[in-house]
């Protein structure tokens, strides 16, 4: 498990505005800046999985900024 005090907290701010990339066609930015690398990739090359998984990130936001402020993701 990381430290806390190695983990830059995550701005909610700032994952919510590279969420609404989506409307520019740039689906997953959020996912890349919370370290979840792969998935993001995944979003940016699928459209977010075809808007549903954008809808279903809006919701699921506080959880991966929690998470990425213990160093977890995927």
């Amino acid at each position: 498990m990381a430290d806390n005090a190695l983990v830059p907290r995550k701005d909610t701010g700032m994952a919510y505005v590279l969420w609404l990339g989506c409307v520019f066609g740039l689906c997953g930015l959020h996912r890349i800046y919370m370290g979840r690398y792969a998935s993001g990739v995944l979003w940016l090359l699928t459209g977010g999985l075809c808007g549903i998984g954008q809808l279903v990130d809006v919701f699921a936001m506080p959880v991966m900024i929690e998470d990425s402020a213990h160093g977890r993701g995927w």
